[in-house]
């Protein structure tokens, strides 16, 4: 059992890490980067959101086997696989998100008209990064620093 005083200093300890702006970015960031690509992914069975076949350059679907509907669905996987990646393993996830991302950007640069979206996912990327770099601190051991 633990005493009054062991459990006081815990929560103390607890709120004064998330107290932290640090910690508090990397909570936001891995939520973020854990539910977006699964829900993503997702969508790529579903298409709720959008025909995403239509994103997939001529010039991969000539070279993945199959349908572009089908390179979604692998695509889909592949984004649920990385959310899920984020939220057990945030300081390899959010590396493979960000490369993730970069094979979006070169994907959409080569379809015109798809040059702000590439950005965006620009933006993305940099926040991938960002939490990759935050969870070596935050990720783990909940500690003050």
């Amino acid at each position: 059992m633990s005493s009054v005083t062991t459990t006081t200093t815990s929560a103390t300890s607890r709120r004064a890490v998330l107290a932290d702006p640090g910690c508090q970015a990397f909570v936001i960031l891995r939520t973020g980067f854990t539910a977006v690509p699964i829900l993503f992914g997702l969508d790529k069975f579903t298409h709720l959101l959008v025909d995403w076949p239509a994103y997939l350059a001529p010039w991969i679907d000539d070279i993945v086997p199959g349908s572009a509907q089908a390179a979604m669905y692998a695509v889909g996987l592949i984004e649920i696989v990385a959310g899920l990646a984020v939220a057990l393993a945030p300081r390899f996830g959010g590396w493979l998100v960000a490369g993730w991302l970069a094979g979006i950007i070169v994907n959409l640069l080569t379809i015109p008209g798809r040059y702000d979206i590439a950005l965006r996912d620009f933006g993305l990327l940099v926040g991938a990064v960002a939490l990759a770099r935050l969870a070596r601190r935050y990720s783990g051991k909940r500690r003050p620093h």
